[in-house]
């Protein structure tokens, strides 16, 4: 069976990938071993956001007295079916990319895959069937799994990864979540907000630690105000698992100390999947376990490409995608320029959202850049006290000296819809006094982008 493309992996990176290629004229077939979709669709992105939706609504329900509505006080929940349509939602996903390989002529193979020399691919399907494949270019888009850290072993009952934390038949009365990354502060949110007792456990100084300095302050008094206990500076060195709860020793910046809790979730990042497929064999470059790529996604060896979270950089589904376009537009001849790494935006769906793009304050300052900031809070925002979610607000980064638009960074409700304008504003290299002049409609949210930047050059109004 021969192909002008393979693609191994179907998540957000292999199936755009896919359905570029047969855009553009290509024979494709897509290698999967699991569910079409890959992990964003079916255990991650897709799952966690139904997920929180459920917590937002019940948190809405809570409060309804502060919108003037009157509802009875014992407002519950089934966490099994809260489950069950995340699980419905990821499903009904999945079945809109099986539709989208037929609508595009695209062969599915269901098996494991391993590239071969010679721009070969043999997959191994689930009954020990094996088949070899051929093609001119061949795309590994693996993917990455949850991280076990060695003082953290998961055995998907009482220790867990996001996997396990999608997908718990019954709600824990106490979690310990190790992790302050977006994985991590998003469950934390969600089972927090149904009630669960949540402590997070963060080695660095700071939560969100990716993020601007401001944000992680704000996003930490937040998450504290909802009850949520925080630990930062803290490393959490075993876990006795033998008895009803789990004993999680954690090393603090004051000593010692011992948590007990139903259940501990390891939301410590995650690693490239990339043993057992063949790399080595075939010669390709690698890096602390990451594919050594160029500008186009090509790997040390002609014809092999890699995308996703299998190279170097944010491990983000929207990246994923760009990079699937990118390299299925180099094969076929056109004309294509380097994605712009440090034009990605971040989005974490906790409460308050956080979204983000660019260099943060300090990053700027690190780099030698003069910097204008500015700011402006959502509780001087119409929109923002009308809906009832004045916490937040929205901070900018511009060069001084040329005012070159160098960050944007936001926490509040529904930020990380507005975080497009300022990702489509640096790629047109607006600057400061464009932003200013172009009218925001009122009242929105997105009055606050405006705001901050004028507040930037001392012409903020509402501050």
């Amino acid at each position: 069976m021969s192909y002008d493309i393979i693609v191994i992996g179907s998540g957000p990176g292999g199936y755009v990938a896919a359905i570029r290629a047969a855009q553009l004229g290509k024979k494709v077939a897509i290698v999967e071993k699991a569910e079409l979709g890959g992990i964003c669709l079916n255990w991650g992105c897709i799952p966690t956001k139904a997920l929180l939706k459920s917590a937002q609504v019940f948190k809405y329900l809570n409060h309804a007295e502060d919108f003037g509505i009157n509802l009875p006080s014992d407002i519950s929940f089934e966490f099994g079916n809260v489950v069950s349509r995340s699980r419905g939602v990821a499903d009904r996903m999945s079945k809109g990319v099986q539709f989208l390989m037929k609508k595009n002529k695209i062969e599915v193979i269901q098996g494991e895959a391993k590239i071969l020399s010679g721009k070969k691919v043999k997959v191994t399907a689930a009954d020990g069937s094996v088949s070899e494949l051929s093609s001119e270019n061949i795309i590994i888009a693996t993917g990455a799994r949850s991280r076990e850290l060695p003082a953290l072993p998961q055995d998907g009952k009482k220790v867990i990864g996001y996997r396990g934390a999608l997908a718990m038949e019954k709600q824990p009365k106490s979690m310990i979540v190790v992790g302050s990354g977006a994985i991590g502060v998003e469950f934390a949110h969600f089972y927090n907000t149904l009630g669960t007792e949540v402590t997070i456990v963060e080695f660095l100084p700071r939560i969100v630690n990716v993020e601007d300095e401001d944000i992680s302050k704000q996003l930490q008094l937040s998450l504290k105000k909802s009850g949520i206990k925080i630990l930062t500076n803290s490393e959490v060195t075993g876990v006795d698992t033998s008895g009803d709860l789990v004993k999680a020793t954690i090393k603090t910046a004051k000593g010692e100390e011992i948590i007990e809790a139903e259940v501990v979730l390891s939301a410590v990042g995650v690693v490239p999947n990339t043993e057992n497929i063949g790399l080595e064999e075939v010669g390709i470059a690698t890096e602390r376990g990451k594919i050594v790529i160029n500008d186009f996604c090509e790997t040390s060896v002609k014809g092999y490409y890699a995308i996703g979270d299998v190279v170097k950089g944010a491990d983000l589904a929207h990246l994923a995608s760009a990079q699937g376009i990118l390299c299925v537009e180099h094969i076929a001849g056109e004309k294509v320029e380097p994605i712009d790494y440090g034009n990605i935006p971040g989005c974490t769906y906790c409460s308050p959202e956080i979204a983000s793009v660019g260099l943060t304050e300090a990053q700027a300052k690190e780099a030698g850049y003069e910097v204008k900031v500015g700011k402006f809070p959502f509780s001087a925002n119409g929109k923002a006290v009308a809906n009832g979610a004045a916490d937040g607000f929205v901070k900018v980064v511009f060069d001084a000296k040329y005012g070159e638009w160098l960050g944007c960074h936001m926490i509040g409700d529904g930020v990380t819809e507005m975080i497009a304008e300022a990702v489509v504003a640096r790629k047109l290299e607006t600057t400061a006094h464009e932003i200013m002049k172009s009218v925001h409609a009122h009242p929105t949210m997105a009055e606050a982008i405006m705001e901050a930047v004028e507040d930037a050059y001392g012409h903020a109004i509402h501050i």
